[in-house]
């Protein structure tokens, strides 16, 4: 489905980086690379989230549809920014689209969507090819469901707190399966990206031990109200 390019401005080493920052403030020797590993470590173990941000993360997301990065963008703590695929410069007379396996598993269901979207594209093609009409304007007829591209920079912080909402599997499902992809690239760089993402990119109910949901999916048990409890 999608695609996720990890770029090369993104931090290799992100605990020995966190370590190397901490060490600063705290008097510590920065020159021993295993010393600043472990004080990464301490600082990601003890909570100590101030470093996360010093982490970089770039990357090229492509093959996702254009409404589940719009939910991407909502998570715009800790300084992300983003470019995506323009609708007025770029040529969208033949694009590509994002089908949902709800869709897929009903014959009669994706006959008529795949109609509809090939009626929009043929619709787009005409205005722009033959009558003239601007991109931008026949722009207006693209439905959400048809794929796009982003370059994405954003931090550690953000990338954990986003574990915490959107691995839930309450989340949405294309959401869900592009974070997937995203900490899988993460997860190639390092084997220090490899224990960040196995330990500490989980959906909530697994750092809290329990359900916060209202609505729980029964991964973990859910909290009993306070007076339940008493």
């Amino acid at each position: 489905m999608g695609k996720i390019i990890i770029l090369e401005e993104t931090t290799r080493d992100p605990l020995t980086l966190m370590g190397q920052r901490a060490g600063v403030c705290w008097g510590g020797d920065i020159r021993d690379r295993e010393k600043n590993y472990r004080r990464g470590l301490d600082c990601l173990n003890s909570g100590h989230g101030r470093v996360l941000e010093y982490v970089n993360v770039e990357m090229v997301m492509e093959g996702y549809s254009a409404r589940v990065i719009r939910e991407w963008y909502t998570h715009i703590g800790g300084a992300p920014t983003r470019l995506q695929a323009s609708t007025r410069y770029i040529n969208y007379n033949g694009f590509e689209y994002v089908i949902p396996k709800s869709v897929e598993q009903n014959p009669e269901a994706e006959m008529r969507y795949r109609k509809c979207i090939d009626e929009i594209r043929d619709c787009t093609r005409y205005l722009t090819e033959e009558c003239h009409i601007p991109r931008e304007d026949a722009a207006l007829l693209l439905p959400l469901g048809m794929e796009t591209r982003i370059v994405d920079k954003r931090n550690l912080r953000n990338i954990m707190d986003m574990c915490q909402q959107r691995l839930c599997n309450r989340a949405n499902w294309e959401y869900r399966d592009m974070l997937k992809d995203v900490l899988s690239g993460l997860r190639d760089i390092s084997e220090e990206w490899a224990y960040i993402v196995d330990h500490y990119c989980e959906p909530k109910c697994k750092r809290l031990g329990y359900c916060p949901e209202k609505n729980s999916c029964g991964l973990v048990e859910k909290r009993r109200p306070q007076a339940e409890q008493d």
